[in-house]
């Protein structure tokens, strides 16, 4: 890819300026300004309201592969950050077509102005089947994604603080996401012609732990019949008991495991040591294999998507399944006792363990977002079914 891309004789209203002093052109929407942070690209095919607001993607600029972006609006109903009062997930996105008008009876508002209210920076008319290609050869770069309506830009800063950002090593997400005190959640899952519902008759008292947790996760929690307490990320062991929870979530989240896991992984391990059953997603996952002895390590390209084919060694099924990491636990470094239950048949990278003999468990990739269409949704009665155990009860059937 050249230095700079002129793809157009129009003034550039926005700029992906990479760390090596790549100048990519676009035109700008969503909000004005720029934002420092790793470029990934995602191959879904739809779900852009909800990657957008995944707190999985915080530090990062998404490139979406699919080319129509923004053609059935945005809503209320599909954002997944917790907190819309903190700035959770992309800060910035990348789209091939310009966005249209949205067309869906579903449709509240046009993804531009959505894009500015959650003060997004993003731009459109670029190859992104190049730019997917120059990250597939050398990596997600750092980049600053800038939009300026004049199209005055100071390429010489911006090619500086690209340059100057040390990425996401190193760097703990979780507590620039994670909610601000406990609180209880009752939303279930969305159904035709009704809408969410809630969760009034719980039977199971579930502590989620945030570490970046997405709305849905909660919902299929509390639809399984669980009362869910949300807690924030550094609340501790004699807390967390206090609340007699019958079983541990783990959530999804942002940035580098190992930094989250300075205080993160102290409070697993004092878990680990009752017999509460324990479930991770995403983040969660890497969480629970950094205190059961394993190691993290940052990817090359990372895996965002839809389409992720995933082996279940406890089924000897595949499942199609929804995947946004950059870093992956490292399944070498498992120790004895600590079984690899996932794999990714893209690249053979860990996507699940479990801790043998014990109600432990956990999975790289996002159950709760159904592209499969429901694929997943098992996992979820399974560590229902852990805690319906514990508690004497009759097991749900594990695939509704």
């Amino acid at each position: 890819m050249a230095a700079t891309t002129p793809w157009t004789t129009e003034k550039p209203t926005a700029l992906l300026v990479l760390a090596d002093g790549t100048v990519i052109e676009g035109r700008g929407l969503g909000a004005t300004g720029s934002a420092v942070a790793e470029v990934c690209f995602n191959t879904a095919l739809t779900g852009y309201e909800e990657i957008l607001t995944d707190p999985s993607y915080a530090g990062q600029i998404v490139t979406f592969t699919f080319p129509h972006i923004g053609n059935v609006g945005t809503n209320d109903e599909d954002i997944e950050d917790l907190n819309p009062a903190v700035r959770a997930g992309a800060v910035g996105a990348i789209f091939k077509a310009d966005v249209t008008d949205p067309s869906s009876f579903r449709a509240a508002g046009h993804l531009d102005q959505w894009l500015k209210r959650r003060g997004i920076v993003a731009l459109s008319g670029i190859d992104t089947r190049a730019l997917t290609a120059l990250i597939r050869e050398k990596g997600m770069p750092n980049a600053v994604i800038a939009h300026a309506p004049d199209g005055k830009f100071d390429i010489a800063d911006l090619k500086r603080r690209a340059a100057a950002w040390s990425g996401l090593v190193g760097l703990d997400l979780a507590k620039e996401v994670t909610s601000g005190q406990s609180s209880v959640w009752k939303e279930t899952p969305w159904a035709w012609n009704e809408g969410y519902g809630e969760q009034a008759e719980p039977t199971m008292h579930v502590v989620a732990i945030d570490y970046g947790v997405k709305r849905n996760i909660l919902r299929l929690l509390a639809g399984l019949g669980a009362k869910v307490t949300v807690v924030p990320a550094k609340t501790g062991v004699e807390e967390i008991l206090a609340m007699k929870p019958d079983g541990i979530f783990l959530s999804n989240g942002p940035g580098d495991p190992a930094a989250t896991g300075e205080y993160a992984v102290p409070v697993i391990q004092g878990l680990l040591k009752t017999d509460i059953p324990v479930f991770g997603i995403c983040l969660g996952h890497q969480m629970l294999a950094l205190a059961l002895g394993g190691k993290t390590e940052k990817m090359h390209q990372g895996h965002h998507g839809a389409n992720h084919p995933v082996k279940d060694h406890t089924t000897g099924k595949v499942e199609i399944v929804s995947m946004n990491h950059g870093f992956a636990v490292d399944s070498k470094s498992l120790p004895e006792g600590v079984e690899e239950t996932h794999i990714s048949l893209f690249d053979g990278s860990n996507c699940g363990i479990t801790l043998k003999g014990r109600p432990v468990f956990s999975v790289q990739h996002h159950p709760e977002a159904s592209p499969g269409p429901q694929d997943s949704h098992y996992l979820f009665r399974r560590f229902a079914n852990l805690i319906r155990a514990k508690k004497g009860e009759p097991a749900l059937a594990e695939r509704a």
